[in-house]
């Protein structure tokens, strides 16, 4: 935290960690390069200082420098901030939702911007409720619980993006969407009994949706297709697939028929072992009462 000449608290890197931008990471760095010209140019167009600019927005004068030249994220607030102090009218509170997309890692981005376009998603997960069914308190729960331990700022990045990719369930017309989850992830009371019931309220709103199937797997089966890992298909509208297993490729993401026919052999073969849909929602409805 920086203090200027009058006693006012302006911030600084410090007080901001984990807001750098992955140099690896191509269309973060032009996003934040064209938000960063934006903001200079339109305080250079008002005759404004650097340093005055840093004051009336509440951050250092290097501060100011590194979001205008790229080297930093820019906050929401901000840009809403720049936005009202240069009279952008609007323009740079607009360039948030881009902004925002930077934070997110880029595994992440690329995952969520394939699952916008596929037409239809098979999806099992054997260790956890899948990300695209999670709350968003649950889904912090889990983070919270990965060792070593990840810092605050990685655990708020991560809850977003995961839930960012919920758009899947909005899109018009929607993608044909099967979940199969172990019975096991819909017990365990990760971050208390609260969380798994709203977990568990979501799971049958989700699963009542006429182009979601989820399916339990319960505990009980002397058969199960699935112990070889997750089994993540995307299918497009021109009749091609990605897919992703961790038996599969050493767990990279395939695109080859070969490769798809094995995965969607497995997954089908898991669907049939598991309960039908009407079965398991019928199962989770138990489960809620039991909480």
């Amino acid at each position: 935290m920086h203090v200027d000449g009058d006693g006012v608290r302006l911030k600084s890197e410090a007080d901001e960690p984990g807001w750098e931008v992955d140099p690896d990471d191509d269309w973060g760095v032009a996003v934040v390069a064209t938000v960063g010209r934006q903001l200079k140019l339109r305080r250079e167009a008002v005759g404004m200082r650097a340093a005055d600019f840093g004051v009336a927005v509440g951050y250092g004068e290097d501060m100011v420098y590194k979001i205008e030249s790229g080297k930093r994220i820019p906050r929401p607030e901000y840009l809403d901030k720049s936005d009202e102090i240069l009279d952008a009218g609007g323009l740079l509170s607009a360039m948030k939702e881009d902004v925002a997309k930077v934070r997110y890692p880029k595994k992440v981005r690329d995952l969520a911007q394939m699952e916008t376009k596929a037409v239809e998603l098979l999806l099992y997960d054997p260790l956890n409720v899948h990300g695209l069914l999670q709350t968003p308190e649950h889904a912090r729960s889990l983070l919270l619980m990965r060792r070593p331990a990840y810092a605050e700022d990685v655990v708020e990045r991560a809850t977003a993006a995961r839930m960012a990719r919920k758009v899947v369930f909005e899109r018009d017309p929607a993608p044909e969407i099967s979940f199969i989850q172990e019975e096991w992830t819909l017990r365990r009371p990760l971050g208390g009994k609260a969380v798994l019931r709203r977990q568990l309220e979501l799971l049958l709103t989700l699963g009542r949706l006429r182009n979601v199937e989820v399916q339990v797997m319960p505990m009980n089966r002397e058969e199960h297709a699935g112990v070889a890992g997750g089994i993540e298909v995307l299918k497009f509208a021109d009749g091609s697939a990605v897919g992703r297993s961790p038996e599969v490729a050493n767990g990279r993401t395939v695109f080859e028929p070969k490769d798809l026919r094995i995965l969607e052999l497995r997954y089908g073969i898991i669907r049939a072992q598991a309960l039908t849909p009407r079965e398991s929602m019928a199962f989770i409805e138990r489960l809620l009462e039991e909480t």
